[in-house]
């Protein structure tokens, strides 16, 4: 990827608002600015971190007032020198003074390229910059602390010492096989099986974080499944705080899936309302129930609403961590047959329960001893595939050790491993391996 070049883009949302911001990254961020900019003060004397104002003009004459802010490299945003123009918002206005900055010299940015010049140029790690979109895209409390953790290094710090770990097992395994006849005296194979076995525990740990963070990114798929006229559909709307989906009394009203985001505890919850569950000679009401069984085949928890009220007509479906059984109608009394259940007792008339309930999810997702305050890594796929990668290779590289294979073969099942927990946070580097052998070992005395 090139970084002499100078970029520009509009970073604020298309469309009309009060503001917009237009940013310009790269060497020559100043001079793209110069030839359109008119003030008191010329672009080249520009002070870092000021706020100027001036015109940007075209040939036929002033387009639009704006306010220029100036970032100095390696002080920025990217570690370039960085422009941002904030001029009034709107399509028109926005798109004619990007017009003018690609016309003056800059090429327009691709889609996240000012944060891949940011991580290009050392101003953060891949966990970071993914961050950042997940910063953008988060819906409620807990994905954003989840985000602003990520962004503030707390995972890249984590897989940095992860990483510098590794690194000194495989230096001293490297240094074993290269210098066999220098005095070093390479740590026992025990030593070395505890150093493996205390690197998986720690992937481990990050690894338990994946199905969180899949949940905090992308909302936890909750299927509201049951037989008609349990309270499928109220449920929905008493957790919608309002009337999204039509309540009857007659079986089969509800015939195609209703889905909506709510925050339940910081988690973003994505319920979704079904047909309810029982045999039909309705063409309709049959394609519903088909779709409802796709769509609890594809759920990451199953609320099966029950009426409490009344005996058991149907087996219990589902049960475990994937699911919340939830004996609704409980103002009526408690059937003698449900009290053995360990349901959420709950009421949509009288609205009592929905605390239970929200406990109830929370533990299904973030665990019992899980505390709001507690989540401060959440690893995505692609970390998940790159660590999941790397325990495997430090299990194999254990028992090679244990089998007794020669060094050769751990050192290149450790090297795997480090390249892969590398990948995560952008850091593949053969120059750290021959530094912390020859830091360490002070071979060549």
């Amino acid at each position: 990827m090139a970084l002499d070049d100078t970029i520009a883009a509009i970073s604020t949302p298309i469309g009309e608002g009060a503001l917009a911001v237009i940013r310009l990254s790269g060497p020559n961020a100043l001079a793209v600015l110069a030839p359109i900019f008119a003030g008191s003060i010329a672009p080249e004397k520009f002070v870092p971190r000021r706020v100027f104002f001036g015109n940007i003009q075209d040939a036929a004459g002033k387009v639009d007032e704006v306010l220029v802010t100036y970032f100095q490299c390696p002080s920025s945003y990217t570690g370039e020198d960085v422009v941002e123009i904030s001029c009034h918002g709107g399509i028109l206005v926005t798109r004619r003074l990007l017009d003018l900055l690609l016309a003056a010299g800059a090429r327009m940015a691709n889609p996240g390229e000012f944060t891949q010049r940011a991580f290009l140029n050392g101003k953060m790690d891949l966990t970071q910059a993914e961050a950042v979109m997940d910063l953008i895209r988060a819906q409620t409390e807990l994905a954003l602390r989840a985000a602003n953790e990520q962004l503030s290094g707390h995972l890249g710090n984590e897989l940095t010492d992860i990483r510098e770990l590794l690194l000194t097992t495989l230096a001293h395994v490297e240094a074993y096989i290269d210098f066999p006849d220098e005095q070093i005296d390479p740590d026992t194979g025990k030593i070395l099986l505890d150093r493996i076995v205390a690197l998986e525990n720690r992937l481990d740990r990050l690894l338990a974080t994946a199905d969180q963070g899949r949940v905090l990114r992308h909302g936890l798929r909750t299927v509201i499944y049951g037989a008609p006229n349990v309270g499928k559909s109220s449920l929905l709307n008493l957790l919608l705080g309002y009337d999204r989906a039509i309540v009857s009394e007659v079986p089969g009203t509800t015939r195609d899936t209703i889905e909506e985001i709510i925050n339940i505890r910081g988690i973003p919850v994505r319920l979704i309302d079904t047909a309810g569950a029982r045999e039909s000679s309705d063409l309709v009401e049959s394609e519903g129930i088909r779709r409802t069984q796709h769509q609890v085949e594809q759920a990451d928890l199953v609320i099966q609403v029950v009426d409490g009220s009344a005996q058991p007509n149907d087996p219990i479906r589902f049960d475990g961590r994937s699911s919340v059984l939830l004996l609704n109608k409980c103002d009526l009394g408690v059937h003698p047959e449900w009290r053995e259940f360990a349901g959420v007792r709950f009421s949509c008339k009288e609205r009592a329960g929905l605390e239970d309930l929200n406990q109830a999810i929370w533990d299904r997702v973030m665990g019992e001893k899980v505390k709001l305050a507690d989540v401060r890594v959440a690893i995505n796929a692609r970390h998940q595939a790159c660590l999941q990668r790397a325990k495997k290779l430090l299990a194999e590289g254990g028992r090679s050790l244990q089998e007794g294979k020669s060094p050769e073969f751990i050192a290149i099942e450790l090297r795997e491993a480090l390249d892969a927990v590398g990948e995560v946070i952008g850091k593949l580097d053969t120059e750290d391996l021959l530094g912390k052998i020859f830091s360490e070992f002070c071979i060549g005395k």
